[in-house]
Formats: C-alpha cells, sequence, structure tokens
C-alpha cells in the first residue's frame, strides 16, 4: 500500500479511496480496515484544523466503538456532555439522554472539532489507512469496475488513484455531488449560521455544563442560539433564516453576534463577563441534498449526501451512521457478493435522517418548542423524545421513530389541549 512518501508514480491503485478525513471518512476507512482492505484517504486540508459541530449525541459512541477508536477518544479528556437544556423566556426544558428510550449509550462528550477529528485521523492511520493530507480532487469518472480520480497534491503535482470503491465524506465540500452533478435543492429554508469560541467565564454552576444549551430568541422562535461547552470555554452561535442578518449587515462580524445574543436574556445573562477572543465564523446555506446516495462504484457519507440544520447536532451522528452502514457492503462488493444499495444502504440511512428532519421542522414551526416546555407528556413519551435527540434516530422499536409524523403531531395535540 502507497504511503503519503510515494507520490512519484503517476498512477496509484486502492481498494477503496475515500474523499476527506473527518468523521465519516475516519470511521469508515477503521471500519474498512478492519475487512483487510486497502483504504486511501484524500484531504484537502491539513488537519489539525478547525470545524464546526462540537456537541456529539450518544449513539456516536457506539460506532466509535466498532471502528476501535473508544480509547483514544475516552482519554482525550473532553467536557463530559448527558443531555440538552432549552430556554424561552422563563420557560424551560431539559432532556437527560440516559433517560430514554432505547438502548444504547446515554453520554458522550462535547469536543473541540480540531483536535476530535486529529483523533479519529489518527486512529484509522494506526489501523493501516493511508491518509494523504493537502490532496485535492480535481476530477472523478466511475463505472461498474472502479472509480478513476485525478489528485493534486502540494506543490503542484498532479497523480491518478484508480479504486475498486470510491466514497465521498467531504462534508460541506461535497465533491462527488458537484463533480458528477449530484445537487439538488434542499427542501429546507436557507439559514445562516454565525458562531465563534469564547472564553465563557461563566459563573459556576450558573448552567449545567455537562448539557448543550439552547436558548430560543424571545421574539422570534425560528432563530435560536447553542451554547456548547468545553474545559472554560464554550462554541456559541446563532442560526436564524438568512433574511433575519439583514437588519445588522452594517455591523462588523462580531459586533453582529453579540448585538444579536444580547436580545436574548437568557443567554446574554449568562455571557456578561464573556471575553470574545477567537474569529467569529458564517455558514451560510448548508441545507443540502442529492439525486442519489451511490451510484457505480460510488457513495456519499453524510454531510457529502445531505446536511439537514446544526440544531439537534445530528451531523457528526448521521455521519458516522453512514460509514457504519456502508462498509459491510463494500466489503461485500469487493468480494462479489450482490449488493441491494438502495434497500440496504439508501433506505436504511433516509429513514434515520427523515426522522431528524420531522424534529427539525417541527422545531421551527413551534410544534416541538411546544412539547420541549410542556410538563404533561408522560415519562414514557418524553424518553421517546430523548433518545432521538440523543441520535438513537434509527431505532424502529421506537414508536416515535416508527411513525414520526403522526406520532408528533398526536403529542402536539395532547400538550395543546392540556
Amino acid at each position: 500500500m502507497a504511503t503519503s512518501s510515494d507520490h512519484n508514480n503517476t498512477i496509484d491503485a486502492t481498494d477503496i479511496a475515500i474523499i476527506g478525513a473527518g468523521p465519516a471518512g475516519s470511521i469508515a476507512a477503521g471500519l474498512l480496515r478492519q475487512y483487510g482492505h486497502s483504504v486511501t484517504v484524500l484531504e484537502h486540508q491539513h488537519f489539525p484544523r478547525f470545524s464546526v459541530g462540537e456537541s456529539l449525541l450518544p449513539q456516536c459512541m457506539e460506532f466509535i466503538r466498532q471502528a476501535g477508536m473508544q480509547e483514544s477518544v475516552e482519554a482525550a479528556g473532553f467536557r463530559f456532555k448527558n443531555g440538552a437544556a432549552f430556554a424561552c423566556h422563563d420557560k424551560t426544558g431539559q432532556f437527560d439522554f440516559t433517560h430514554k428510550f432505547s438502548a444504547g449509550d446515554g453520554t458522550i462528550f462535547q469536543v473541540e472539532r480540531d483536535k476530535f477529528d486529529q483523533i479519529l485521523a489518527d486512529g484509522a492511520a494506526s489501523q493501516g489507512a493511508d491518509i494523504r493530507y493537502g490532496h485535492k480532487v480535481l476530477a472523478v469518472t466511475t463505472d461498474t469496475n472502479g472509480a478513476s480520480i485525478e489528485v493534486a497534491a502540494e506543490g503542484g503535482q498532479t497523480y491518478s488513484l484508480h479504486a475498486r470503491y470510491l466514497l465521498d465524506a467531504s462534508g460541506f465540500g461535497r465533491v462527488l455531488p458537484r463533480l458528477l452533478d449530484l445537487e439538488l435543492p434542499s427542501t429546507m429554508p436557507s439559514r445562516t449560521s454565525l458562531f465563534t469560541h469564547i472564553e465563557d467565564n461563566i459563573i459556576e454552576g450558573a448552567f449545567d455544563r455537562d448539557k448543550i444549551s439552547i436558548h430560543i430568541h424571545p421574539q422570534q422562535c425560528n432563530v435560536w442560539f447553542w451554547l456548547i461547552p468545553f474545559q472554560g470555554r464554550c462554541s456559541v452561535g446563532v442560526v436564524a433564516e438568512d433574511s433575519f442578518f439583514q437588519r445588522y449587515a452594517h455591523l462588523e462580524p462580531k459586533e453582529r453576534l453579540q448585538t444579536i445574543i444580547a436580545e436574548v436574556p437568557t443567554l446574554s445573562e449568562l455571557l456578561t463577563k464573556s471575553r470574545f477572543d477567537t474569529e467569529i465564523r458564517q455558514i451560510s446555506g448548508y441545507a443540502c441534498d442529492v439525486k442519489n446516495l451511490y451510484g457505480n462504484s460510488y457513495a456519499l457519507l453524510g454531510n457529502a449526501g445531505e446536511f439537514l440544520d446544526p440544531v439537534f447536532s445530528s451531523g457528526v451522528t448521521i455521519a458516522m451512521k453512514s460509514a457504519a452502514l456502508i462498509a459491510p457492503l463494500v466489503d461485500q462488493h469487493l468480494k462479489g457478493k450482490p449488493v441491494d444499495w438502495q434497500q440496504e444502504y439508501a433506505t436504511q440511512l433516509k429513514h434515520g435522517v427523515n426522522t431528524f428532519r420531522t424534529y427539525v421542522e417541527a422545531f421551527y414551526d413551534g410544534r416541538l418548542q411546544k412539547i420541549i416546555f410542556s410538563d404533561t407528556q408522560p415519562h414514557d413519551i418524553r424518553a421517546m423524545i430523548s433518545s432521538i435527540l440523543a441520535g438513537y434516530a434509527w431505532d424502529k422499536s421506537n414508536p416515535l421513530v416508527a411513525k414520526p409524523e403522526a406520532r408528533l403531531n398526536a403529542i402536539y395535540e395532547l400538550c395543546n389541549a392540556s
């Protein structure tokens, strides 16, 4: 198997090529190495690098464990997480993920993604994956025999890589959707996230640092803020439709974010002594979809296929789930066994994605907020909701996963009637 120093040849070969070394790519690489396949990961950037999406869901621990990376993740000292807390005006609602319907882990971590993603990539490399940083995919052609990939390495050198199978784990880079004309407009409204990391200086005990804290704008229920605690620092951001930010367009990014936060007493009071000491970043129009999640000798993982919204921190969970689903199927394919990619991959993945979609849409139109802030649901119903918020959106033994839209509406009507 080639290493990152072996790029003098113009043609290279591997069993599986993976575009991107983020969570989807690294988990897929680790799992595929367990089957004995050669794996080459092409990562455009150099690690460590900044990435948003710091609040993981407990379901992720299953995939981290499967990929043999649990020990290194647990040893990293990340902030413990056991749930989610919501606030709007004087209303609050909490979900403890250890009190959930589904079996499996109920705790996880809040992570600085530069460090976390590096740990996963290093874990895949330690298992024999060839991770090539600074290598950009320029062009791709695929057929039933595999994929031919044109790659630019640093220094202007280009080379061809032939893979028996290709996985796109490029996240928001969406390499294959762009190169193979797979992109579709999302059905979700276009939204923008404005965010940064801060030295929070929050008084000890002022809020539960073991939970992600979500604050809803007191006048606009479709505008919300996250506060994700680390050790002495926090990730903080606001999400709204693009039109919301137009009234703040005259402000510099730092003043813009601070001005919007000041409109939310539940959040601004916590951050009174905070120091905004890091670059303000923005992502716009991130919701996306594709025509197909797979084709001749390729499949799309995680955000490269579809991204909904950051409100329930589902992105990394969907990315890792896609990797866990695809790895055994690629192994079967490379061994000459038939694979029903639609039923065994796309349909399976989409069920959980659509469960999350139901809850995202219900959050923005107010139905889920009514449920979150209600104290009338039976304990078992709250446990079922907690399971979905903890990432167990594929557990069809949960009635709210089996029929998400109908049963969420029934709960909403129950709360409305009380």
